[in-house]
């Protein structure tokens, strides 16, 4: 399901990269490796954590999920950031 996700958030950015800036796409492009990295750290904790268990494993998603979530709000902030780059431009 998260790669079908991807797939199709990555076929929406394409589309919708047409109609930007260079200057938007570059400070959305900042957003987006940010949270990439932030989706990798979740991916190698998920991993770490189908080796746990218990407590230890909840908490260990409870951190999967917070990390995903901050991956969530960088991205936003980055369309936000890059919208008002654009505003800007015009």
């Amino acid at each position: 399901m998260k790669t079908f996700v991807t797939v199709l958030g990555l076929a929406s950015m394409i589309a919708l990269a047409a109609c930007d800036s260079k200057q938007e796409n570059k400070v959305e492009n900042v957003y987006e490796n940010q949270a990439d990295a932030l989706d990798n750290q979740a991916d190698n904790m998920e991993s770490a954590a189908d080796n746990l268990t218990g407590n230890a494993e909840n908490a260990a998603e409870n951190a999967v999920g917070t990390l995903e979530n901050k991956a969530d709000a960088v991205r936003e902030a980055g369309e936000k950031a890059g919208d008002a780059v654009e505003k800007k431009a015009k």
